[in-house]
Parts: C-alpha cells; structure tokens; sequence
C-alpha cells in the first residue's frame, strides 16, 4: 500500500475536546485551505467558502449564541450555558465550510454542493496530513437561520459542517464500527437480462 492509502484505510476523527493549541495559522494555514479547495468543481464555480473562527471572535460569537438560546427558552442552567458560548471555542481553530450552491444554467446544484462536501473532506484530509487532528461536525447551529446570521453565512447558503481543527497528542484515537462491505458494496446488473 501507499503512504496515501495507508493513511485513509486508518484515518479517525479526533475527539473535539482533546483538540489542543498550537492550530494552523500564517502559511500554514493558507496551505490547509488551498488543499481544502482542490476539489472537482464542474464548472470552476467555487460553489463553496471558508469561514475562520478563532479566538476572541469565536468566544464572543459563541456568547451570542449562547444569548439566542436564551432568549428562545429563557434563562439557561450553567453547564448549558457554558457549552453554547464555548460552541465555537472547544477547539483552536473551527473553519466553517459554507456551500454557496445555486441554479445554474449547466451544473446542477446537487454537483454544486457535492463539491462544498468534498472541500470539507479535503479539509479534514488537510489537516491531519499536516500533523494536526480534525473533526467535522454540524449541530444545531448549521440549520437555524438566526444562529447562522450571527456567524455570517448568508440566508441562501447552507452549512456543510465546522471543522474543529487542532494538535492532538493522544495515542492512536479509537476506531468506530464500520459497515460490512457486503452491506454497502453491490455489483450492477442488466435489467431483465
């Protein structure tokens, strides 16, 4: 097997809360983010961007969210209150992968938001190949249209995942229970043949 292949048959998401400084930033940073971006694109639309959130912004971000939950279901007990306002922060770095799909005269929108997918796998591939950890993951702030205007995605656009990323020193990270080839795996065949 190649290096290549050896890594995606073992790559794991790493656990958010054991994402640690140091996290990409400068060069390596803009590396992270152009590998994110080498993706089919049909059309060369870059149906598809990128949103940093880090430090200072994510925490006050993250008390903003924390204040629209509050107003919905009234005061909050500390433990929750904690974890909407530490939403953003739990991690070094989140990089919000926004897709930007719309109707186009060639490429339909469903190529259009595959491709955002892909740009956020490519992240996370990035990422752990530059020695960091990754997770990607939504919660309910990718589907709330108020949560989503307090962290600048637009009404038309949708969320295809936050990447927590961040140096990770732990041990190799447990693996989860996979599906069975025969499960997943099918050959075609001729209808009616």
């Amino acid at each position: 097997m190649t290096e290549i292949a050896d890594y995606l048959a073992t790559r794991r998401s790493i656990a958010i809360p054991a994402l640690e400084q140091p996290a990409p930033e400068g060069d390596m940073l803009q590396r992270l983010v152009t590998i994110a971006a080498r993706v089919p694109d049909h059309g060369k639309l870059a149906p598809w961007r990128f949103i940093l959130y880090r430090g200072q912004t994510a925490a006050e971000l993250g008390n903003a969210l924390r204040q629209l939950v509050e107003a919905r279901e009234g005061p909050l007990g500390e433990a929750r209150a904690a974890m909407e306002e530490a939403r953003l922060s739990r991690s070094p770095l989140v990089i919000g992968v926004v897709s930007r799909a719309k109707p186009h005269v060639k490429i339909p929108e469903w190529e259009q938001v595959l491709s955002a997918g892909a740009a956020a796998m490519n992240l996370v591939h990035a990422a752990h190949s530059l020695g960091f950890g990754a997770n990607w993951v939504t919660e309910w702030i990718a589907y709330d249209d108020e949560a989503k205007a307090i962290l600048g995605i637009q009404p038309d656009e949708k969320v295809v995942g936050f990447i927590h990323v961040g140096t990770y020193r732990g041990g190799p990270p447990a693996d989860r229970v996979r599906p069975e080839l025969a499960d997943i795996l099918t050959e075609a065949t001729v209808p009616n043949a």
